[in-house]
């Protein structure tokens, strides 16, 4: 007989005299770019060479009555901490491996798996206190966080609809579909709160209603998955990792509008979604869950899956339709919203995938259980993809209100330096949002993440990328490198947006190159406000957010490029002088003896000192000093 915990979703397989072990091993794009897949059958082969028998589904574990033991091997989506893959978690002795080869594999299931020990070299290793940690609840980043709509994408066999339904899964949409009026949905919704986690935060219930009130024979829901943030990756995983609590929320959305046909548009570079997510379509439909009759009930749902072409435009609601319509993905003006007029011209709901997959767990937990987490006005908790000069990288989820101080320097573990180190005063600044967003800095460090206080100052939650930068970072750099995305994505319909961005581009340029002039200072901000204010779609309104929180909060650096001509990080190569720091060369020669042109002179234990004409820039003496005193190579 099989069971699941509750809220754990760790199966423990029963057998009389047998092990009770259930082999969860991360397959998200990380860890299976790391070799997750050689782990996962490394595993097989050596639990079968010891006897014992190999289940791999649900399914199988739940018939087992092997004597002999069985373990259950089992895919996990993205368990979140991306750097320290593939990671291996043991149930339910609750232990996590990290950065497991098929190497280790006979040492796991030997040691643990059959007589109970606990491998020290492969657990997590808290830097700052030197902890090993066992469990995933010991690890700092774990223990700040409040994973709720990413649960089950670590503990869950994405590619199993059994083990899903076996934790209660589709069990909101059949209550949806069997027991709640449209209205009644929509009314849950309005009353949870929840606001679209794809950027926006337009209420979902509200846009759920508009489309609702519409009269009309078709409607459609749609979900977004075309993510095409720098550094974001919260959608990817939610659909690899959980594909059928995306479909759950598509279900109850066109229950709730009575729509009866989906799609899920989803960027072409996620092959393993876009894999996952079609299997999981054709699970349901062989469950009878999807298609002509859901549930018994008469009613119809079905869901297309859809490749993008990798068009950032493409994010945005209108040119998404036009993109599944078959012409190019162009944004067109509003009103009419989709909601009144969207795809080939039918009442039309777009939400984003971390949206969906949070309605279904409303609906099983209630709404004032939702509202209990987050703030009044961004209740529950949203995804981010923390990046960039930080300790912890990966996939994590927080609750609205979360200080960025918190995130930076509990969940991330602290900020680090070039080499890779903790430096406590290393930080600058958080790119948050991603081109559509902004920079925070220091002084906001106590500011609530939600879509408020954000809007507040100018930035925006923006699909959830979090991009840490330590104090070797040139900002004017960051802002050029985000105007070069969002020109290089401009689909060209409007002049402001095609144009603006170009030129606010060129300024740029002139700025990191030597020049520029104040009057390039004065004419780019007023120009970033103009392509703000006149484009067309949120890609030309929000490209300039990037250039004008830097400005904003980083003009000094700008004044250093201008008039100065020198870049105070080094980044800009035309405007960066080699040099050595006095302050914190410490004389040990080590850039000497490696300097291939003889650049460098000084005495032992004495400040060394750099001649800038000789110099060819090379870089290998910043790379030999231990102590960062070397910039501008």
């Amino acid at each position: 007989m099989c069971q699941f915990k509750e809220g754990s979703a760790a199966l423990i397989i029963e057998g009389k005299g047998g092990l009770k072990k259930k082999i969860i091993i991360c397959t998200g794009t990380g860890c299976v770019a790391n070799g997750a897949m050689e782990v996962y059958k490394a595993f097989a082969a050596e639990v079968n060479a010891l006897g014992l028998k190999v289940v791999t589904t649900f399914e199988g574990a739940s018939s087992s009555t092997d004597k002999g033991g069985t373990v259950y091997i089992s895919k996990s989506g993205c368990q979140g901490f991306c750097q320290m893959g593939p990671l291996v978690k043991i149930m339910p002795d609750d232990i996590l491996y990290n950065r497991v080869t098929p190497a280790d594999v006979k040492s796991v299931v030997e040691k643990t798996l059959m007589n109970g020990e606990v491998i020290d070299s492969l657990l997590y290793v808290d830097p700052v206190s030197g902890q090993h940690c066992r469990s995933q609840k010991e690890i700092p980043f774990y223990q700040r966080q409040s994973r709720f709509v990413l649960k089950q994408c670590g503990e869950l066999n994405p590619e199993d609809i059994q083990e899903y339904q076996a934790i209660g899964g589709y069990a909101a949409a059949k209550k949806a579909y069997m027991e709640m009026t449209p209205e009644a949905i929509c009314k849950d919704l309005i009353d949870s709160g929840l606001r679209g986690r794809g950027g926006g935060g337009f209420p979902t219930g509200k846009k759920w209603d508009v489309c609702r009130v519409q009269k009309n024979d078709k409607k459609y829901i749609i979900c977004n998955g075309d993510e095409g943030d720098p550094g974001a990756f919260m959608d990817r995983s939610v659909m690899e990792g959980n594909p059928h609590a995306v479909i759950e929320g598509m279900m109850i959305a066109a229950r709730a509008i009575g729509a009866d046909e989906g799609y899920v548009y989803v960027r072409a570079e996620y092959p393993l979604a876009v894999k996952r997510v079609r299997q999981a379509c054709d699970d349901a439909r062989a469950a009878g869950i999807l298609g002509d009759n859901v549930f018994g009930t008469g009613m119809k749902f079905n869901v297309n899956v859809m490749e993008g072409a990798g068009a950032f435009v493409c994010g945005e609601e209108t040119a998404l339709m036009a993109s599944i319509e078959g012409d190019r993905g162009m944004p067109k003006p509003k009103p009419p919203f989709p909601a009144q007029s969207g795809l080939w011209g039918k009442p039309t709901v777009i939400n984003n995938v971390e949206t969906l997959a949070t309605v279904p767990l409303i609906m099983n937990i209630g709404v004032a259980a939702f509202r209990a987490l987050g703030t009044p006005t961004s209740p529950g908790t949203k995804t981010f993809a923390l990046s960039g000069h930080v300790a912890n990288t990966g996939l994590i989820e927080v609750p609205f209100g979360v200080t960025l101080k918190e995130i930076i320097f509990q969940v991330g573990g602290g900020v680090t330096d070039k080499k890779g180190r903790i430096d406590p005063e290393g930080f600058k600044a958080v790119q948050i949002g991603g081109p559509s967003g902004g920079c925070l800095t220091r002084e906001h460090f106590d500011l609530m993440l939600d879509f408020d206080s954000l809007r507040s100052i100018g930035a925006m939650v923006g699909s959830g990328g979090l991009v840490c930068m330590n104090k070797s970072t040139c900002m004017v750099n960051i802002a050029k490198y985000f105007m070069q995305f969002t020109q290089k994505e401009s689909c060209g319909k409007c002049v402001l947006c095609r144009e603006g961005t170009k030129q606010m581009l060129y300024l740029l340029e002139d700025i990191t190159e030597g020049r520029a002039t104040m009057e390039t200072l004065d004419l780019l901000k007023e120009l970033a406000i103009v392509v703000q204010k006149g484009s067309l779609c949120g890609l030309g309104k929000t490209a300039p957010n990037p250039v004008l929180s830097t400005l904003k909060y980083f003009y000094d650096e700008y004044l250093a490029h201008v008039v100065d001509k020198r870049c105070p990080t080094g980044e800009c190569k035309k405007l960066a002088r080699p040099e050595i720091h006095p302050d914190k060369c410490k004389g040990c020669t080590a850039c000497v003896k490696k300097c291939p042109v003889g650049a460098i002179k000084g005495e032992v234990k004495k400040p060394h000192v750099l001649n800038a004409d000789i110099c060819i820039r090379c870089g290998v003496c910043a790379a030999t000093c231990k102590f960062d005193a070397i910039t501008g190579v």
